[in-house]
């Protein structure tokens, strides 16, 4: 498990090894499973990420590989992330070490869960996303770059073209993604409307 430096603002560009799983409909059951629902906050939810299926792999699994340590870019299949709306699944792989996912589709409410954490979701072709996947497990030291702006991810051996929608696009390069400094940056004028809420303030009857 790697340590994540959380966030800040403007997202714009991703960059280190990239870790390919395999496989189409992965739900939020099998990226953290519902037993670890019940944690007090998300701390140390990245131990427990595909819990069941590294458990039933015994070792083998992409996220238990020595050679994938560090990755910060998962590289999926077909519709990842879909059941449950839980926001626990992309705390989960946040806390591993994800800083963006690449994929041929995503179930919506986790995209929006991830953008919340300005996770990029970008997606590909199948073509193209298996030809990433193959290229990631053959070299697997390589050095990837996930340029938002340009959306390509490229490395030595190759440039794959990718796809981000205008909105979330916008939002994680403005950083406009990030609700909590959105408000806190706006401290006075968030003042200025509590001290006019009348239910807010005393009153006093003469």
């Amino acid at each position: 498990m790697t340590q994540t430096s959380f966030p800040k603002d403007v997202i714009s560009c991703i960059e280190g090894k990239c870790i390919a799983l395999p496989g189409d409909d992965i739900d939020t059951d099998r990226i953290i499973p519902a037993r670890f629902l019940k944690c007090v906050n998300f701390k140390d939810l990245g131990k427990q990420v595909f819990a069941d299926d590294r458990s039933e792999l015994k070792g083998t699994h992409p996220f238990d590989l020595k050679i994938n340590n560090n990755a910060s870019i998962l590289v999926v299949n077909e519709n990842f992330g879909c059941g449950s709306s839980r926001e626990h699944a992309p705390q989960a792989l946040m806390r591993w070490g994800i800083r963006a996912i690449v994929g041929q589709s995503f179930a919506e409410i986790f995209y929006g869960n991830c953008l919340s954490l300005g996770i990029p979701c970008a997606t590909s072709s199948p073509n193209e996303i298996n030809s990433l996947q193959k290229s990631i497990n053959k070299k697997n030291q390589q050095n990837w770059k996930l340029d938002l702006r340009s959306q390509i991810i490229n490395s030595s051996i190759g440039a794959w073209k990718l796809y981000i929608e205008d909105g979330p696009l916008e939002m994680l390069l403005t950083g406009k993604w990030d609700a909590t400094s959105q408000l806190k940056s706006n401290e006075y004028e968030l003042d200025r409307v509590q001290n006019s809420l009348p239910y807010l303030n005393k009153f006093h009857i003469n």
